[in-house]
């Protein structure tokens, strides 16, 4: 039996990248799979996707900073398929580059409701679905920085750090109703958005790694499928950092 079977899942920041990995090893597994995005064009081909590949997938737009969009999507997955399992809220930014004191106020909102707002959204909606069938696991989105600082990005930094205390509080509120809420930690990730940075930038990311690499968006992939499965139904409340040892040195 595959890991996920008769498992209802939406997945954010869908659209590519570790959201991608995500979405379709969740299909992979078994579970019927709503992919949400901003980006219509990359939802709708991660869908497909899925369907190509004989899962059961749809996508659902939305803008994850905007409350009634997120509860939509909530609203437009149980009326598609009946119910809601698993939430995984990955939609995240990193946000205008700048020294703490030097960074927009506008800037700063934009991260925040985005990077923390949307994942407790996406928390606030989903438990009260997942309550009727009993229970169910939300993996939400942090980052190494969620427990380091990074220079030049406070307001990813505050996001991350602040995702982590929203993930152990929702996992202590609503672990007596079996539901259970763990957050991730990824280093930096092989995925298209470094594609455009200088070669030397990048090699200078995979340097900071004591592996030696960078790490993949389906080694991030496994880690949620794990967490959102009834592998892990000891664990809540807790975070785990996938950075091939970064926040260890």
């Amino acid at each position: 039996m595959k890991r996920l079977e008769n498992k209802v899942a939406f997945v954010t920041g869908a659209g590519s990248g570790i959201g991608k990995a995500i979405a379709v090893l969740y299909a992979k597994e078994g579970a019927k799979v709503v992919v949400s995005d901003i980006n219509e064009a990359y939802g709708n081909e991660v869908a497909e996707l899925i369907k190509k590949e004989g899962g059961e997938a749809i996508f659902v737009k939305a803008n994850t900073a905007i409350p009634a969009e997120v509860e939509q999507l909530v609203a437009k997955t149980v009326a598609q398929y009946g119910r809601l399992d698993i939430a995984c809220n990955n939609a995240g930014i990193g946000g205008a580059q700048a020294l703490g004191a030097d960074l927009s106020v506008e800037d700063w909102k934009n991260i925040i409701d985005i990077n923390l707002n949307g994942v407790f959204y996406g928390c606030k909606y989903a438990i009260p679905q997942m309550l009727k069938n009993g229970g169910g696991a939300i993996v939400n989105m942090g980052s190494i920085h969620s427990i380091t600082a990074v220079k030049g990005s406070v307001g990813y930094a505050a996001t991350k750090h602040a995702v982590l205390g929203l993930t152990r509080n929702f996992g202590v509120e609503y672990a007596s109703q079996n539901i259970r809420v763990n957050a991730i930690g990824p280093g930096y990730i092989d995925t298209p958005l470094l594609d455009a940075l200088p070669a030397e930038h990048k090699a200078g990311l995979v340097a900071i790694h004591p592996i030696g690499r960078l790490g993949t968006a389906e080694e991030v992939a496994k880690l949620a499928l794990f967490l959102s499965s009834d592998d892990a139904t000891f664990i809540n409340g807790s975070y785990y950092n996938i950075d091939g040892g970064y926040t260890a040195v």
